[in-house]
């Protein structure tokens, strides 16, 4: 069983990356937040692994994050989510988003993850929502307003940032300097430093 993989990123592309350690690459399937996450080609990587053995294939599953990995597990329990669907419902809301939405009974939420209808997000809410107490739950909407912030934020995520992560960097520039969040430009470079 193999339960973390450190080692040389061969081959990294949204879903999939490749990571040679002791001279075997290993084939590993991965969410987006993962993919986001990881260094460039040709970097030392590290992922928390989640083995799965069946009769005809040993196939593994990275997370960055231990508490994706934790979610990923808790979702696999539930009936008709196998771990290629759970890597895409991760990969369609954040951890954090996804575990608020199921214990908030939110199914519209839930149902805007490709892969996931009606009737599974129902489930998830009836199977997950009692076992969810141990994982955090997503921050309420960012309260920064400003006549930039809303722009500063477009640009982040259309350069490839994660949205929560780009609505924290913001607050974090505008915590700094309250005037930034009616200047583009300098929102744009202080969101920028401490998002990196």
């Amino acid at each position: 069983m193999i339960a973390h993989l450190r080692g040389k990123l061969i081959d990294k592309q949204p879903g999939q990356v490749v990571v040679e350690a002791a001279g075997v690459g290993y084939d590993v399937a991965i969410s987006v937040p993962t993919f986001t996450a990881l260094p460039s080609v040709g970097a030392e990587a590290a992922l928390h692994i989640y083995t799965q053995v069946s009769d005809d294939a040993i196939a593994l599953f990275g997370f960055h994050d231990r508490e994706e990995k934790r979610l990923f597990e808790r979702l696999i329990t539930v009936s008709g989510v196998g771990p290629k669907l759970a890597i895409k419902m991760l990969s369609g809301l954040e951890p954090e988003r996804a575990v608020q939405a199921i214990k908030s009974q939110d199914h519209a939420q839930l149902t805007r993850i490709p892969g996931v209808g009606k009737k599974l997000a129902e489930r998830l809410v009836v199977e997950l929502k009692d076992k969810l107490e141990d994982f955090a739950v997503a921050p309420t909407p960012s309260t920064v307003k400003g006549a930039a912030v809303e722009d500063v934020l477009s640009a982040l995520v259309n350069l490839g940032y994660q949205r929560p992560a780009a609505e924290k960097a913001i607050e974090q520039a505008v915590s700094k300097d309250e005037s930034l969040s009616a200047d583009f430009d300098g929102l744009f470079r202080g969101a920028l430093k401490v998002i990196r």
